[in-house]
């Protein structure tokens, strides 16, 4: 918990004093790490459901209990967030308003991104399908990447995703398709 409230003072000029514990990104990573989550790991999914869903309606930020959340998450401005059950986010992370981590619809099992440690999602990016994200990754606003991993150390703008910054360096890459395969239709 104190790795969470560390990184709202960590990221935000704005938090002072005791204002850290009014952020509602705060609220749902609290509810989700200590209720809803583990409520789902022992396989009681209607109230681990139940939670996240109050959670929702009064931080506007989705989290499926299912979600795999490292420590010291930023989520500011929260409102209108999703991430999705099979999703996982490494440590230190910072998410802005209306990121989506969702599914193409397509796979089963592994559906949902995984990021590494120290990435920033901007405001409005959607990161879709069972995608990884390296470490120290900066995804820029409204970025889209559907199917294509990212590697560590780069910094990613634009619809679709391309990367800008690679160690450092101004670059102009394409991203790379993901290794997971879509899956058949079982008719």
């Amino acid at each position: 918990m104190l790795s969470d409230i560390r990184a709202i003072y960590r990221n935000d000029p704005a938090a002072r004093g005791l204002e850290a514990l009014l952020y509602p990104g705060l609220h749902a990573i609290l509810s989700h790490r200590y209720l809803s989550h583990p409520l789902y790991r022992i396989k009681l999914r209607f109230p681990a459901r139940l939670i996240s869903q109050i959670v929702r309606f009064f931080t506007g930020i989705e989290i499926h209990p299912g979600a795999c959340i490292g420590k010291g998450l930023f989520i500011d401005h929260g409102m209108g967030i999703v991430i999705g059950e099979t999703a996982e986010i490494g440590e230190n992370c910072t998410l802005f308003h209306h990121v989506t981590l969702g599914g193409t619809g397509k796979h089963i099992g592994k559906r949902h991104p995984t990021l590494g440690n120290h990435v920033v999602v901007g405001t409005a990016a959607t990161l879709l399908g069972p995608i990884r994200v390296g470490n120290h990754v900066k995804i820029g606003a409204e970025t889209f990447v559907i199917m294509h991993d990212i590697p560590d150390n780069c910094t990613v703008v634009g619809a679709p995703g391309h990367i800008v910054r690679k160690d450092g360096k101004k670059v102009n890459l394409k991203l790379k398709p993901s290794k997971i395969k879509i899956s058949e239709d079982k008719e």
